[in-house]
């Protein structure tokens, strides 16, 4: 039998369990320090990543609005501008000298425009009636106010708001001829007309609303005023004739 001792033996040194331990936590330590130190500078790097993407994909998003035609609402913080007296006084003189340069009439009313709205310059002596119009008499003229039915002769120039002629019977060489209440008149005209009396003469400022059709067939503009000088020179009495079949309506 084959007996061997322990000092025979020639054992090869081994480091402790506490050794292992040791180095078991020293690496721990050292990995978690550079875990500590690495995930911070890691998620700033994917920080920055990610707000590139999102600013790359808004600028795709930008330049993709713009080439169809389309802008985003961008906001605004600019000031509403009021119109102050200068300007108003500054509009006045501009209406002013394209009036003369048209040869309008002395006291031609002025137009200001702001937005839909239109603001009406005019002397003390015009006149505005619940409806609207607006009127100044030069000559009131004798007699009876014209009534439906009746015929009225006068004669007219028509202005638009620049003070430009649109129409004139001067220059037509005769006076227009119409029967009241029979829808052939402008009905701002017919109401600054039907209060008149013969050998008057008026300027009538019509509004939009009481204006004249427009439309390509018509000489005048959507939401335009117009201004019309009318001299009345008569009224005449009207009577239906009827002769057989023929029927017509006669005026003296």
């Amino acid at each position: 039998m084959l007996m061997l001792s322990t000092s025979s033996l020639q054992l090869k040194p081994y480091r402790s369990i506490s050794a292992f331990t040791a180095i078991g936590e020293s690496s721990f330590r050292t990995n978690l320090l550079v875990q500590c130190c690495l995930i911070p500078n890691l998620r700033e790097h994917k920080g920055h990543q990610l707000q590139h993407n999102e600013n790359f994909k808004r600028r795709r998003l930008l330049i993709f609005l713009f080439s169809v035609g389309l802008s985003p609402t961008l906001p605004s913080f600019g000031k509403t501008k009021v119109k102050s007296p200068f300007d108003e006084k500054r509009i006045v003189e501009q209406n002013k000298r394209i009036q003369r340069e048209n040869n309008a009439p002395d006291d031609f009313p002025s137009f200001i425009r702001e937005g839909f709205e239109v603001k009406v310059v005019a002397p003390d002596n015009y006149v505005k009636s619940e409806s609207g119009l607006i009127f100044k008499d030069f000559e009131v003229g004798m007699g009876d106010h014209p009534k439906d039915g009746q015929q009225v002769i006068f004669h007219y120039i028509g202005y638009n708001e620049s003070g430009r002629r649109i129409d004139s019977t001067y220059i037509q060489g005769a006076p227009a001829k119409v029967r009241l209440g029979t829808n052939g008149l402008v009905p701002g005209f017919e109401q600054g007309i039907i209060d008149m009396r013969p050998g008057g003469k008026r300027r009538i400022i019509i509004p939009p609303e009481l204006g004249p059709p427009v439309g390509p067939s018509t000489f005048f503009s959507s939401k335009q005023f117009e201004v019309f000088d009318v001299e009345l020179i008569s009224v005449q009495d009207c009577q239906r004739r009827t002769i057989g079949f023929y029927s017509d309506v006669v005026c003296t």
